[in-house]
């Protein structure tokens, strides 16, 4: 795939997954075609039964599909070794949606019966998964402060029908952190499948294969594309014989595949990955300092600044705090309203990771399907707004955030 090793998170970013289309042309093309022909029936046979590789139908694979789901592999175990000592190898298979790959990720590892251990302050959507649509198929969430590791380990001895950890962290859209190592120890000492959403950090932030997690997610809608340009998920598994077996199966059977042009389009925008995380995550150091020190605001949640109560272990987990941010003004939800109203060119919409800035409302927004008492008890407040700080003029951000909140 490539004649020399690549050592840079950029190369990779760029160069990884790609292969020379036949027709040399310089990008992959985008694959409009919804099967594929044999040469004869026993190719056909030959791809059917696995003995052969090849692509035959684009709920299954594609060539823009396996471009993406090979990049994003390849950023995930960058400069990580397996047991073996050798580099790691891992499996993605991309999605038409998160919450596609989320899917696939419960119901292929879950049955009635089993229960997930979660924690405070996850992505609404999953939230909702959690609570209408697991239930009814005897699939139980706990959902508890998994901060608390003594009250961690305690559960998991307590509870065997416990199967899977499910990780947010950075969470959404609190940014709370939880500590990788130590709970994916806690779970493998009981044999619990650990999956953490790595959406917030991205791969360049934090590489949570590092501490032995089993699965990674990814909105990939958000910083991988990092334009706003198409929706997508994957999941990205340690074991490659279970991703290209039972896991596949399920996504196939579910059609939560992607498309070929958002596969696509995914594939451009990683390109510069590193290059946009490292304004984002400036721009949003800075705003973390403004909005702190400003006489408007109650309280400010980034990761970077030392009053975080999670601040030691982002620290140790990650590169740097990242592009994500959460604040209350002193006036609550009436003077939040107003902030969100005055703004001239930050933009009043849900989504995040794209290279302009976003900012929401979560409790009427991305979080409005959580019940009232249930997002207060995770700090999700009425007047909490959320900041995905973009890679604009620094300058041009704060400007327009010190005028929206005069």
């Amino acid at each position: 795939m490539n004649p020399s090793p690549l050592t840079g998170f950029s190369s990779v970013c760029i160069h990884a997954g790609h292969e020379q289309d036949p027709r040399y042309a310089h990008l992959t093309p985008i694959y409009a075609s919804s099967t594929y022909v044999y040469d004869s029936a026993e190719q056909g046979m030959r791809r059917f039964s696995g003995q052969e590789d090849g692509f035959i139908y684009s709920r299954w694979d594609s060539p823009n599909f396996r471009e993406a789901e090979a990049k994003i592999a390849a950023l995930e175990a960058f400069g990580l070794t397996g047991p073996d000592g050798n580099p790691l190898v891992l499996k993605a298979k991309l999605h038409a949606s998160g919450m596609g790959a989320l899917s696939t990720l419960f119901l292929a590892h879950l049955k009635s019966g089993d229960k997930i251990l979660s924690h405070y302050s996850l992505y609404g959507g999953t939230d909702e998964l959690f609570r209408k649509i697991l239930p009814p198929l005897g699939i139980e969430a706990i959902i508890m402060d998994l901060r608390d590791l003594n009250a961690a380990e305690d559960i998991l001895k307590k509870d065997p029908s416990i199967k899977m950890m499910y990780l947010e962290t950075p969470a959404n859209p609190t940014l709370r952190c939880v500590d990788l190592e130590v709970l994916t120890g806690l779970a493998k000492a009981k044999n619990v499948i650990t999956a953490v959403d790595n959406t917030f950090a991205t791969p360049y932030l934090q590489q949570p294969f590092a501490y032995g997690v089993d699965y990674v997610f990814h909105s990939t809608t958000k910083f991988l594309n990092g334009h706003g340009t198409a929706i997508g998920g994957v999941l990205i598994g340690r074991d490659v014989e279970l991703m290209n077996g039972p896991v596949e199966k399920v996504h196939r059977l579910l059609g939560a595949n992607s498309n070929p042009f958002d596969a696509f389009m995914l594939t451009q925008g990683i390109k510069t990955l590193e290059v946009r995380m490292e304004r984002h995550c400036h721009n949003a150091m800075e705003v973390a300092g403004f909005l702190d020190g400003h006489p408007a605001i109650a309280t400010v949640n980034y990761l970077g600044l030392a009053d975080h109560p999670d601040f030691m272990i982002a620290s140790r987990q990650m590169k740097h705090a990242g592009a994500m941010l959460s604040f209350e003004l002193k006036g609550g939800l009436d003077a939040g309203k107003r902030f969100i109203d005055k703004l001239k060119m930050c933009l009043r919409a849900v989504s995040l990771g794209t290279t302009d800035t976003l900012i929401c409302h979560p409790a009427s927004m991305t979080h409005y399907s959580v019940p009232k008492e249930l997002r207060e008890k995770y700090d999700i407040t009425d007047g909490l707004i959320r900041m995905s700080t973009g890679i604009e003029s620094v300058t041009d951000i704060l400007t327009d955030l010190d005028q929206a909140l005069a």
